[in-house]
This record gives C-alpha cells, sequence and structure tokens, in this order.
C-alpha cells in the first residue's frame, strides 16, 4: 500500500477539507480526492462522509485514522533516525575482520577510533572465515587476499607478506626445501581457509606457483598453525605480521625466501556507496588515514 493516499487521509482529517490537505501535501483537489477513493476501494470501505459543506471521518475512517496516525509516526521517527544517522558519526558499526590482522596490526589504533567517535558503537567480529556480509549484518569486512568478483566496494588498506616458516629444530631434523615440490616430502601446516584444498600459492619472480602439498596438519585458525610451526611440527604458510615476532627471536625461520607471496593484499569491502552511513564513513577515512599500504 502507497503512503501518498494514507497521508492524504490523515491530512483530511486534520484540516477538515480537501482543499485544505491538498495545499498542505502541494498537490490539486482532485488528485486529492481520487487518492481517497482509490483507498477506500482499496480498503472496501467508506472513510469519510462527504458533503457540500464539510468532510467527516465515518466511525470506521476515525478508528482508521488513530491506529494509522502511530504507524506513521513511528515510520516517520525511524527515517529521522537512518537519516541522523547518516549525518552524524553515532550508532552501532558492525565490522567483520581477521584475527591475526587485527590483534597485530590494527588493535593499537583502535584506541584512537574510539575515542575520536565516542556515539559510535563499534562491534568488531574477529573471524578468517569468509562470511556473508549482507547475511550476517555486517557493514564492512577486512579481507586478505585477492578478492572473488561481487558488487561489493573495496578500498586497498595495506599488503601483506607471505611467508614460508618453520622452527630452527624442525629443519635441523628434516633438512630445508629448496623448491616448491621438495615440500611434498615435509609436514605441511595448512590454513584452510585458503583458496583451493591443499594447494599452497608460491611466487618465484613474476610467476605464481600453485604447489600441492599433503597437510600433516590443518586448520582454520593461523595462531593455532603458528603454534605447530614454533613447536617444531611443521613448515607453514603465514602472513609476516603474525610471525615477525617469532623471527625476530629465533623461534621461526623463514624457508624458501625466494618464493615468498610479498604482496597479497588487505582490502576493506562494503556494499555501496550510497548506502554508506556517517559511522562508517568514519571508519574507512580512518582506516585510510593510517597509511598501512
Amino acid at each position: 500500500m502507497e503512503l501518498k493516499p494514507l497521508r492524504a487521509f490523515v491530512a483530511i482529517i486534520e484540516e477538515g477539507s480537501f482543499a485544505g490537505a491538498a495545499r498542505r501535501l502541494g498537490i490539486s483537489k482532485s488528485m486529492c480526492s481520487k487518492m481517497i477513493s482509490d483507498l477506500e476501494a482499496d480498503l472496501g470501505g467508506r472513510l469519510l462522509s462527504r458533503s457540500t459543506r464539510a468532510v467527516k471521518p465515518t466511525a470506521v475512517g476515525l478508528a482508521f485514522h488513530a491506529e494509522l496516525t502511530q504507524i506513521l509516526g513511528q515510520l516517520d521517527a525511524a527515517a529521522e533516525a537512518v537519516k541522523a544517522a547518516g549525518e552524524h558519526p553515532a550508532g552501532p558499526l558492525r565490522i567483520a575482520a581477521p584475527v591475526q590482522y587485527t590483534l597485530k596490526v590494527l588493535q593499537p589504533h583502535l584506541f584512537r577510533f574510539m575515542d575520536d567517535h565516542p556515539d559510535i558503537q563499534l562491534d568488531l567480529v574477529l573471524e578468517d572465515g569468509r562470511s556473508d556480509m549482507v547475511r550476517e549484518g555486517f557493514d564492512a569486512m577486512i579481507r586478505i587476499g585477492e578478492l572473488e568478483d561481487s558488487a561489493l566496494h573495496a578500498r586497498r588498506l595495506d599488503d601483506a607478506h607471505i611467508l614460508l616458516v618453520a622452527a630452527p629444530d624442525y629443519i635441523q631434523r628434516h633438512g630445508s626445501p629448496r623448491i616448491p615440490a621438495d615440500l611434498r616430502d615435509h609436514a605441511c601446516l595448512h590454513y584452510t581457509n585458503l583458496r583451493g584444498p591443499g594447494t599452497w600459492p608460491l611466487r618465484n619472480g613474476n610467476e605464481v606457483i600453485y604447489q600441492k602439498i599433503t597437510p600433516a596438519f590443518s586448520s582454520n585458525n593461523g595462531d593455532l598453525l603458528r603454534a605447530m610451526a614454533v613447536g617444531g611440527r611443521g613448515i607453514a604458510l603465514a602472513p609476516e605480521f603474525q610471525v615477525a615476532a617469532d623471527l625476530a627471536e629465533g623461534r621461526l625461520v623463514q624457508v624458501m625466501p625466494d618464493y615468498a607471496l610479498p604482496g597479497v593484499p588487505v582490502h576493506v569491502v562494503y556494499s555501496s556507496r550510497k548506502l554508506v552511513t556517517a559511522a562508517l564513513s568514519r571508519f574507512l577515512d580512518f582506516l585510510g588515514g593510517l597509511k598501512l599500504v
């Protein structure tokens, strides 16, 4: 049911005439009359009693008016709330982001965002999967890796370096692989959120090699894989930001450095510029201002 006839009906009751309602709505008197006739036809009942001197609501029309004014009032309030959210950075903001990237890279900056925007209720959901943004109610998502083709808008934030790493103890016991094919003879710790089951993307110059591996251990949690690598359980393919401290302190060493992936993109994705609230706009500006790239 269209809103214009409903608003015309309320205006007629409040103004006491078709002419007054037409002036309020900025339409012709004949258009106002037609809206009411169509509305009554749709509802199957007469809402107004008309005479040459006055127009008054019927008993049914009076009850309908009472219900309708409450409904329209709630609708107007909801619309104003959405409009206000689009103008002032306030209200809930739900973001999905990778666990370790958030903890290692973004976390030091989040306090400043919260201090600068105290009216934004930030809900940061840490997960390494590939959630459906619309279905799960996220305003935006931060993703590592090449994006699939979609209708989502994307803004590049950073480049993640992906390394092959292992514990010194593991290398002493099993030796170090020299080329991707050597990985078939090693215990590989596989991150299951990578595209392609049991396949590792490795770069040699401008070429990307998709090396088939047989995982000795698999998980969708990067920190668990890191712990397995530190414990000497095998070779892991891990982001540098996750293992930088382990490399610096000797708990891990880089394996086959010529085959690292030096520039895996990190994006923030969102649905549409037209639907960006002030809260999301501030968060996008905040991420862009970090100059992580």
